[in-house]
C-alpha cells in the first residue's frame, strides 16, 4: 500500500481495523486456494480430472491435435495402406466423427490416468473406457437415428433423475431393451480394447504428454500410461496460474481503495497482486474519465449490515432443511433399510439397488442445488458479528458496475439480497411509509400495479403482513409463493415494525426501483421517438403501461387461428425483451414455443414461423425509432468493419470509454448425445480477424448498457446518501427514494433533452449516414412520469 493511501486510510480507520482487514483477505487466499486445491483431488478421486483446470486447459489444446491424426489415418484408409489392424477398427469408428472421437478419447485419458482410484490407469483400462466411451456414444446415436421420438421420452422421465454418464447409459441401455426396437449389438471387449488403444496410441503420438510405464508386480509386469515429465511441468504451471486467481471474494471491513487510472483500488492486496482490474475486460491501458471513476469509488464508500431478521429465519429453516425460493439446503433423504435376504435373493438385491441408487441420485442433486445457498450462509457466518462492511466494485467494459465479492452483494439471488441493509438508517418519514408499502406489494408480485394499487393492497393485507413478520416459520405458507418471497419477508418485518407498531423510528431496508424495458427507453430516448416512449412509460400515464400486452394485441389477427385461445403477454415478453439486444428470429422462435409450451401447446415450425413473422412486424410498427436505430447501427457498423476498423469505440456521457474488440475465435463445435455440445477451441483464445457478424449483433445492445450505465452513474454522483445499483435499477432507504426517483427522471432528461447522443455516436463511429432520429418526443415530460422507474 502506497504512504498517501496509508495516510487517507489513518483519516478514516484505525491500524487495528486495516489489521483486521488485511488478515480477512489474507484468510481470503487461503481458503481460495484450499478450494481449489481440494475440488481439484475431489475431482481426481471421482476420475473426472478432465472437469479440472489443468484438464480442460489441456483437452482444448489436444484435441486438434488427436483429429489431425485420426483424419491422415482415415486418409491412408481411403489409400489402401492403413493396414489391416486397422481396417477392423475402422468398421467402429466410422460411425462417429473424428472431432468426436478425439473429445471421448482426451477425456477419458485424463479421468483415468489422473485418477486415484487403483490401476485406473492400467493400460487396458485405459482402452477399454476409451472403447466402452465410444461404443455408449455409438450406441446412442443409433436410438437418436431409429427411434428418437422414445430416446425424448426416456430422457425426459429418465434423464436428469441419473447422476453420471455411466448410470444415464445403463438407464437407457435398460429401458430401450425392454422395448421393441432396433436393439443395439455389443461390439465386446476386445474390440473395444483395440479401437480404445489405437485412440490411446494418437494421443501419446500427438504431444509427447503421456507415456507407458511398465511395472513389476509380483510374478507379472503391468503397463500403466502415465504424465511425462513434460506434462508434470505444465501441468503445475496450471495451477500456479489458477492459483493467481483462486481467492474467495468476501465484502470489506473498512472502505475499499479508491480506483484510479495509475493505480488498482478495492481489496488492499491488489495493489500487489492485481488480482481485479478496475475494468473487466477492458483495453488496457484505457484512460478513463474522472466522471465514471469518481462514481465507482463513491458507491465503494457504502456501508453495508445484514439483517438479523432474515439470517435468523435462513438459519431456522438450514435446521429444519426447509427450501424457500433461492434458498436451497441441503436435504438428504436416508438410504432404504436392506431387506434381510439381500445376501442370497438376487431379485431382493436387485431392487435394494434399484432404490439406493434413487436415493442417492435424489440426495447427489440436492448436494448440487444447494452450493449457493451453503456458500452465502459461510459468507454469513464471517460477517454475522461484524458491525458494517463495504462492498469493492469494479466496471465491466461497457460501464455497468458489478459488486467484486460472489456474496452478500445488492446483485445476489432474492435470497441473497434479503441479507442486506444500509449500516446508515434514515429517519421514517410519512414519504418513506409510501416506499415501504412500495417494497412489500411488489417483491410479493403487484410489479405490474399501480402506485395507488400498490398501496391499497398493503393496506388490505396487514393481518398476512404481522403474520409474516412475527411468525415467519409458523407462517410459512403466507410468504414462500410472493415472486420475490425472501425481499418480501424482509420488507413485511420492515413495515410491521416501522409502520404498523412503530418499534423503529429508522429505516434502512434496501427499496428498489427499476426501469421498465430499460433497452427500449434508451432507444426511444436516443430516437426520440414519442410513441415508443409512452410504451415504456418515459411519458406520463395513469398507471404502468404494457408493451407486451400491446404487441401481444397489435399481432393477435396475423397468428393461426388455433393459437389465437393461448395468445396473450407472456408470449411476446421475452421476445419484446430481447429485441432491443439485437435478438434474431431464431432465439424469438424459442422463446414463444417456450410460452405456448407453458399453456400445454406445442406448436409445429410453419406456424412458429408465421407468429414469430407477426410479432416482429408488430414490432416495427408499434416501436419504430428503436428498431430503425438497431438496423442502422448493423449497417454503419459493418461498414466501419468494411473499412479496416478493428475495434468499435465511443466514448458515453458520463465520460466512461467503451472499447468493443471482438476477433473470431477459432473454435468448432462438437455434438454428443452423452456430454452434451462441446464448443473446443482448437488455436489461440483470439484470432487476427475481426468478427464483423458479432459487432454487428453486440453494438447496440452495449450502446444501450452504456447508455443506462451512464443514467445510474450521473444519478448517483448527484445523491447523497446510500445508494446501491443492479444493472438498470437502483436501491436506496425508503426516506430517500422521492428524491432518488427525481434524480434519475431529471437525468434521463438531460441526457436526451440538452444532447442528441445517437449523431455524437455517429460521429465517434465514423458513419457514412445520418441516424434515423423520429424527433417528435420531448425528454423533459420524462419528470412527470411516475412509472418511469417503479
Amino acid at each position: 500500500m502506497t504512504k498517501t493511501q496509508l495516510i487517507t486510510y489513518a483519516r478514516m480507520t484505525t491500524p487495528f481495523e486495516i489489521e483486521q482487514q488485511i488478515a480477512l483477505e489474507r484468510e481470503q487466499i487461503r481458503l481460495g486456494l484450499q478450494q481449489l486445491h481440494s475440488n481439484t483431488s475431489r475431482l481426481e478421486e471421482k476420475s473426472y480430472a478432465s472437469s479440472s483446470i489443468y484438464g480442460v486447459a489441456s483437452i482444448r489444446e489436444l484435441i486438434p491435435r488427436v483429429v489431425d491424426s485420426i483424419e491422415s489415418t482415415k486418409l491412408r484408409v481411403t489409400q489402401g495402406r492403413a493396414g489391416e489392424n486397422f481396417k477392423e477398427i475402422h468398421l467402429f469408428l466410422e460411425k462417429l466423427d473424428s472431432q468426436a472421437a478425439a473429445a471421448i478419447a482426451c477425456k477419458i485419458t485424463f479421468d483415468k490416468v489422473f485418477s486415484t482410484k487403483d490401476k485406473s490407469n492400467l493400460v487396458s483400462n485405459v482402452t477399454d473406457a476409451i472403447g466402452q466411451a465410444i461404443e455408449n456414444e455409438c450406441m446412442m446415436r443409433h436410438y437418436e437415428a431409429n427411434v428418437p421420438g422414445l430416446l425424448h421420452t426416456l430422457k425426459e422421465n429418465y434423464w436428469h433423475k441419473s447422476i453420471g454418464t455411466h448410470q444415464k447409459v445403463v438407464v437407457i441401455r435398460t429401458l430401450m431393451n425392454r422395448c421393441d426396437v432396433d436393439h443395439w449389438k455389443a461390439w465386446g471387449r476386445a474390440n473395444r480394447i483395440r479401437l480404445g488403444g489405437w485412440l490411446a496410441d494418437c494421443i501419446c503420438k500427438s504431444t509427447n504428454w503421456f507415456m507407458t510405464d511398465m511395472r513389476q508386480q509380483g510374478r507379472k509386469r503391468h503397463n500403466y500410461l502415465v504424465p511425462t515429465p513434460e506434462f508434470i511441468a505444465r501441468k503445475d504451471q496450471f495451477m500456479a496460474t489458477a492459483e493467481l486467481f483462486s481467492p474467495i471474494a468476501w465484502p470489506m471491513l473498512i472502505e475499499p481503495n479508491d480506483w484510479s487510472n495509475q493505480s488498482p483500488g478495492g481489496y488492499i492486496t491488489n495493489e500487489v497482486m492485481k488480482g481485479y482490474d478496475m475494468v473487466r475486460r477492458g483495453k488496457s491501458p484505457c484512460i478513463q474519465g474522472e466522471t465514471p471513476i469518481s462514481f465507482l469509488n463513491k458507491i465503494q464508500k457504502v456501508a453495508y449490515t445484514l439483517n438479523s431478521f432474515t439470517v435468523t429465519v435462513a438459519k431456522t429453516l438450514m435446521e429444519k432443511k426447509i427450501e424457500v425460493g433461492k434458498f436451497v439446503p441441503v436435504v438428504e433423504m436416508p438410504l432404504p433399510p436392506k431387506p434381510v435376504d439381500i445376501a442370497e435373493n438376487f431379485d431382493s438385491r436387485k431392487d435394494y439397488r434399484r432404490r439406493a441408487a434413487e436415493v442417492m441420485n435424489i440426495n447427489s442433486q440436492s448436494f448440487e442445488r444447494s452450493c449457493r445457498t451453503r456458500m452465502t450462509m459461510n459468507a454469513v457466518e464471517v460477517f454475522k458479528d461484524k458491525k458494517k462492511f463495504y462492498i469493492p466494485w469494479s466496471f465491466d467494459y461497457r460501464g455497468r458496475v458489478y459488486p467484486i465479492p460472489a456474496f452478500l452483494t445488492p446483485q445476489d439471488t432474492d435470497f441473497g439480497k434479503s441479507l442486506l441493509k444500509f449500516h446508515e438508517p434514515a429517519f421514517v418519514t410519512p414519504e418513506a411509509n409510501h416506499w415501504i408499502a412500495f417494497q412489500v406489494a411488489t417483491t410479493y408480485g403487484l410489479d405490474k400495479d399501480t402506485m395507488e394499487d400498490r398501496q391499497i393492497w398493503v393496506q388490505n393485507n396487514h393481518d398476512l403482513i404481522t403474520r409474516v413478520a412475527t411468525d415467519p416459520i409458523g407462517n410459512l405458507s403466507d410468504w414462500e409463493g410472493a415472486d420475490e418471497p425472501w425481499q418480501f419477508l424482509a420488507a413485511a418485518e420492515e413495515y410491521h415494525a416501522c409502520v404498523l407498531i412503530r418499534s423503529r423510528q429508522f429505516t434502512n431496508l434496501m427499496v428498489a426501483t427499476d426501469a421498465t424495458c430499460s433497452g427500449l427507453q434508451i432507444l426511444s430516448g436516443l430516437a426520440r421517438d414519442k410513441s415508443t416512449a409512452k410504451l415504456v412509460n418515459v411519458v406520463p400515464s395513469d398507471r404502468p403501461q404494457d408493451a407486451y400486452k400491446v404487441v401481444a394485441e397489435a399481432c393477435y389477427n396475423d397468428i393461426p387461428d388455433h393459437i389465437k385461445p393461448y395468445w396473450d403477454r407472456k408470449c411476446t415478453k421475452r421476445t419484446c425483451l430481447t429485441i432491443p439486444y439485437n435478438a434474431k428470429p431464431y432465439s424469438n422462435r424459442a422463446y414463444i414455443r417456450d410460452a405456448l409450451r407453458e399453456k400445454g401447446l406445442d406448436i409445429d415450425k410453419d406456424d412458429l414461423t408465421q407468429v414469430v413473422k407477426a410479432v416482429r412486424s408488430a414490432m416495427d410498427r408499434i416501436v419504430p425509432g428503436p428498431m430503425q436505430v438497431m438496423k442502422w447501427i448493423e449497417k454503419e457498423v459493418a461498414a466501419a468493419i468494411d473499412r479496416g476498423a478493428d475495434e468499435i469505440q465511443w466514448k458515453t456521457p458520463s465520460g466512461f470509454v467503451v472499447t468493443q474488440r471482438l476477433m473470431k475465435k477459432k473454435t468448432q463445435l462438437i455434438k454428443l448425445e452423452l456430454l452434451g455440445r462441446c464448443r473446443v477451441k482448437v488455436a489461440v483464445d483470439e484470432g487476427d480477424e475481426v468478427d464483423k457478424s458479432h459487432h454487428k449483433n453486440a453494438t447496440a445492445p452495449n450502446l444501450i448498457h452504456s447508455q443506462d450505465a451512464s443514467l445510474l452513474c450521473l444519478s448517483a454522483l448527484r445523491f447523497n446518501a446510500p445508494i446501491s445499483l443492479i444493472h438498470d435499477s437502483v436501491l436506496c432507504r425508503a426516506t430517500d427514494m422521492g428524491i432518488l426517483s427525481a434524480i434519475v427522471r431529471e437525468t434521463y432528461m438531460h441526457l436526451f433533452a440538452e444532447h442528441d447522443y445517437l449523431t455524437t455516436f455517429a460521429e465517434q463511429i465514423g458513419a457514412e449516414s445520418k441516424p434515423p432520429i423520429i424527433g417528435d418526443l420531448e425528454p423533459s415530460t420524462v419528470i412527470d412520469s411516475t412509472y418511469f422507474f417503479c
